[in-house]
């Protein structure tokens, strides 16, 4: 990571309280933007902030719901109240609830809709008509996922919104390039977070059937979304950038 490469710039990251959205606004922070940390819970989202504020990067909290479009207008509005600007946006808050389509209940669908869909694509909304405004140009990253890809069990709903990301990101191309805004995803697969070690076996399950022998870690993703919203990627827009190791490639089930 070069120091100060995001020197001026001011960043929302959405669902940053721990793991990959942790670590995208830390190593943002650290590299010299000013980040608005949002999570869900004001308590994850204080302690993610006061410890990147300890490391020495500008970070501020700001915790609410990410799917509820009056929120995400204010999360917009205190950004360039408190920094003046907005520069680049990560759409990371997201939802995975699993459940076999047949008894799929209405209910898990709508909030994995809600959070993953309507959050992402309002907060694109909002936060293109404040980078329009500024005549700036900027960044929006939505985070994808490999189920978006490849069908895993037990994800259809999820999957499905992963996959709708990668498409609204390329349909916005057609409407914000002419703003210089650059539109892209990055698809995560098995990634080591605080969630995901709450199963003993997924580490070495996915080290197993990874090609490149292990799961990702979330200075793996991370680093590939701060290329795609980074000046040496201004004239990348409209792709997806995978970050799994080579699963995608055999697509080895872990059932």
């Amino acid at each position: 990571m070069i120091t100060n490469k995001f020197a001026n710039q001011v960043a929302i990251v959405t669902g940053a309280g721990q793991g990959i959205g942790f670590e995208i606004a830390k190593q943002l922070s650290l590299a010299g933007a000013a980040v608005l940390l949002n999570d869900l819970s004001a308590e994850l989202a204080d302690q993610a902030s006061g410890t990147i504020k300890a490391l020495g990067g500008n970070c501020h909290p700001f915790a609410g719901d990410a799917s509820d479009i009056g929120f995400i207008q204010q999360m917009v509005d205190e950004a360039v109240r408190r920094f003046g600007r907005l520069s680049i946006v990560i759409a990371n808050a997201g939802i995975t609830l699993f459940g076999d389509f047949l008894n799929y209940p209405a209910a898990s669908l709508q909030s994995v809709m809600n959070l993953n869909l309507q959050g992402s694509f309002f907060l694109a909304q909002r936060a293109a008509r404040q980078i329009i405004a500024q005549k700036t140009g900027g960044s929006i990253l939505f985070m994808s996922s490999v189920t978006g890809h490849q069908a895993h069990q037990n994800l259809a709903a999820y999957g499905m919104t992963k996959a709708a990301l990668e498409m609204l990101a390329k349909s916005l191309v057609v409407e914000l390039s002419q703003h210089q805004i650059t539109l892209n995803t990055v698809a995560p697969g098995a990634t080591l977070t605080e969630r995901t070690m709450e199963d003993e076996n997924y580490q070495n399950t996915w080290a197993r059937i990874t090609p490149m022998g292990r799961a990702a870690t979330v200075e793996d993703v991370a680093n590939a979304v701060l290329f795609l919203v980074s000046p040496d990627a201004r004239h990348i827009t409209g792709q997806n950038l995978i970050v799994d190791g080579g699963w995608t490639a055999v697509s080895t089930s872990p059932y």
